[in-house]
């Protein structure tokens, strides 16, 4: 496994655990990392949204910009690549 796998890998992991906190623990982070579909499709509702945002935006230091088509939020793997790319590097900054 290459520094760079891994890293996604343990951000992905991050990012699913801060999904399950959003849903006040509705869904596990197993769950979530095992499904790979939609997270609406899973339960995610809108005020899980907000949530989630908050937070990932204070853990990550970044600022999701929802003024635009913001897919990212469609998919566990969509967000992951969306805040690895606003953070240059994927690395957990938590």
């Amino acid at each position: 496994m290459t520094a760079g796998t891994e890293a996604r890998s343990e951000l992905r992991g991050r990012v699913a655990e801060l999904v399950s906190g959003a849903t006040d623990g509705e869904l596990t982070g197993t769950e979530i990392l095992a499904d790979g579909g939609s997270l609406t499709a899973l339960g995610v509702t809108s005020l899980a949204f907000l949530r989630l945002i908050d937070t990932v935006e204070e853990e990550f230091g970044i600022i999701l910009d929802l003024d635009g088509p913001f897919r990212f939020l469609d998919d566990l793997d969509g967000l992951v690549d969306h805040i690895a790319e606003l953070t240059g590097d994927g690395e957990d900054h938590g």
